[in-house]
């Protein structure tokens, strides 16, 4: 490797002179421009993608040399290594593409890049997983198992009794979730995605403790079944020469998974490979068939990606579209179709790196449950960029905003006070990626309103402030935001299609359902302090007051170049309110941006007001 490295830097000075750039980093860009191009020709929604922005902004710039060094640059960016990762139709161009510009990200040491020793440890089901849980052993049954504890990234073991009474085990491995963090995140997201295709991958070295944990003898029949990165996981650790002489691994099944080269060390380790056309995920042409290996491939009912990577899409079709498929592979698990006799869940760890959000998003956690399914609060945002557009609006068109009830009043100098709009782009949190649009207000204490309380509490810790922004009306893109804004926070949220650009110079929402765009770009800036708050709500009689923290570096800038329009038609609730608060095409007095920052967000707190 700091051979190949040299070999490298060497090009790259000869292709540099005279303000050059090597022959095969341009050939590597072109090819690139045309991968992305196919991909979105049949994927046009990737075009949304806030990594695919961020690539065709870098490959956009005006010629061949030019779009090399902003590539360097975008590689180099650790920021942008989480973006760039959840490309994975165009992932093995990349990584081609970075190894040829030299242009891996910094690391701190290298010494733990293999072999290190992975962790798991035995986590408890809670009552309504128990209850949920395939009590049969069966192949919808497992994956239905996985699709329950994938958003925590749990690994299950099942010990099954078999038709003829003997007692066999069941790994049941998920994948990660576009959009959601990963438990024992390593360093570099990319690279980790390459490591995922070699025999000891970081998810693959802590899949041996927990198996071994949960006490399986010597010998023991075994099968292994995954989605995603679990399935590539899975399909490496039959690999394992070791592993396949501990134990008697009989089935692997992998769903939605690529797949790495070789076959497992046992040769009587039968395979099982399921494949939706339209998952851009398992990219790779089949393996070369032999008798004990078994793939499906199948043409989905929609195109649009990542929701044909979907677990629950994959349930749903090896129900209706590939039922063959489905009757095959249970054949294959017969010795596991029998009563499931115990589970038990396994937190994978990876010691060699910190969790995801470390130290900051470091906090204990409980499952709330949601009409949608249990959330975990705090509600974690670990890759989030936000616009604040504050416009200076009168305390009376607020006043009439607020619920009709004397102790809640705007907070304000005198006849002004602040309306803010807020535009958030959640790239990856334990909600799933979402864009998020909410109008606020600030109100005064709700029990010992003072006038000078708004200007005081600014130096006051988020959780020590007497007062909060209470918001009028918010806009979510997905079901399962829109609920734990209601359910959690006593928000007024709706569901909405929205599109924002919050990472540039320029910002950019379009929201055609809410009848509100804003278009404009920030001047200089200067760093402002962390914007902390706190948030209320209404949930029945009572208001519902919730603290959110943030880690980022927000910038303050002048909103002369920022204009909020608001369509002809556009009518409640949010452009009617601005309507009535008089800034229907109003620019915002300043705007405080943030490109990147983290963001957690607790359970409200009922108050007795």
């Amino acid at each position: 490797a700091p051979a190949g490295a040299a070999r490298r830097r060497l090009a790259r000075l000869v292709g540099a002179r005279r303000g050059g750039e090597p022959l095969a980093a341009l050939m590597a860009v072109t090819s690139l421009r045309l991968r992305i191009a196919a991909v979105l020709a049949g994927h046009p929604e990737l075009a949304r993608d806030p990594g695919m922005r961020r690539l065709t902004q870098a490959l956009a710039t005006q010629g061949d040399r030019e779009a090399v060094r902003a590539l360097r640059t975008l590689f180099r960016d650790p920021g942008a290594q989480r973006a760039l990762a959840a490309l994975t139709p165009v992932l093995d161009e990349l990584l081609r593409v970075r190894a040829l510009l030299d242009a891996e990200p910094p690391h701190p040491t290298e010494p733990e890049s293999s072999g290190g020793q992975g962790a798991a440890e035995a986590v408890d089901l809670t009552d309504r997983e128990k209850q949920t849980l395939a009590t049969e052993g069966s192949l919808l049954g497992f994956l239905r198992n996985i699709d329950i504890l994938a958003p925590e990234g749990r690994v299950l073991v099942q010990n099954v009794r078999g038709p003829d009474g003997v007692v066999r085990y069941v790994v049941q491995a998920p994948g990660s979730s576009s959009g959601r963090p990963r438990h024992g995140s390593p360093r570099d997201v990319v690279g980790a995605w390459r490591e995922q295709l070699t025999a000891d991958s970081p998810y693959t070295r802590a899949l041996r403790p927990a198996i071994e944990e949960h006490g399986i003898p010597r010998g023991a029949e075994l099968a292994l079944i995954g989605h995603g990165e679990g399935g590539t996981a899975l399909l490496n650790l039959a690999r394992d020469a070791g592993f396949c002489r501990a134990y008697r691994l009989t089935h692997v099944i992998a769903v939605g998974a690529p797949d790495p080269a070789g076959r497992p060390a046992d040769p009587r380790t039968w395979v099982g490979h399921v494949t939706n056309e339209h998952d851009l995920v398992p990219a790779a042409a089949p393996a070369d068939p032999h008798p004990n290996r078994y793939d499906a491939r199948y043409t989905g009912p929609t195109r649009a990606f990542p929701e044909s990577h979907l677990l629950r899409e994959y349930i749903g079709h090896l129900r209706t579209v590939a039922p063959e498929a489905r009757a095959h592979l249970d054949e294959a698990l017969t010795p596991y179709r029998g009563p499931v006799v115990r589970s038990q869940a396994y937190q994978l760890k990876d010691p060699a790196h910190p969790p995801e959000g470390h130290p900051f998003l470091t906090l204990p956690t409980s499952a709330v449950p949601t009409t949608t399914g249990p959330v975990g609060v705090p509600v974690r945002y670990q890759d989030s960029a936000a616009a604040h557009l504050c416009f200076p609006v009168d305390t009376e068109a607020v006043r009439a905003l607020l619920p009709d009830v004397p102790w809640m009043r705007p907070s304000g100098i005198g006849r002004r006070t602040l309306a803010v709009l807020s535009l958030y782009e959640h790239r990856c949190s334990t909600l799933g990626p979402y864009t998020e649009i909410a109008l606020s207000v600030p109100v005064d204490d709700l029990w010992r309103p003072r006038p000078s309380d708004i200007a005081a509490d600014l130096l006051r810790r988020a959780d020590l402030r007497r007062t909060g922004r209470y918001v009028l009306s918010l806009a979510v893109t997905t079901e399962e935001a829109r609920v734990a804004a209601r359910e959690l926070w006593g928000q007024p949220a709706i569901r909405a299609a929205a599109e924002v650009h919050l990472t540039g110079p320029r910002l950019r929402l379009s929201a055609p359902g809410l009848g509100i765009a804003v278009l404009g770009r920030l001047g200089p800036g200067v760093r402002c302090p962390e914007p902390d708050w706190a948030l209320y709500g209404r949930r029945g009689d009572s208001t519902v007051r919730t603290a959110v923290r943030t880690s980022g570096r927000p910038r303050l800038h002048a909103g002369a170049g920022v204009r909020l329009r608001l369509d002809t038609a556009a009518a409640e609730p949010m452009a009617g309110q601005l309507r009535r608060l008089g800034i229907d095409t109003a620019r915002p007095l300043f705007v405080v941006a943030c490109p990147q920052f983290m963001v957690h967000r607790a359970a409200g707190a009922v108050l007795p007001r």
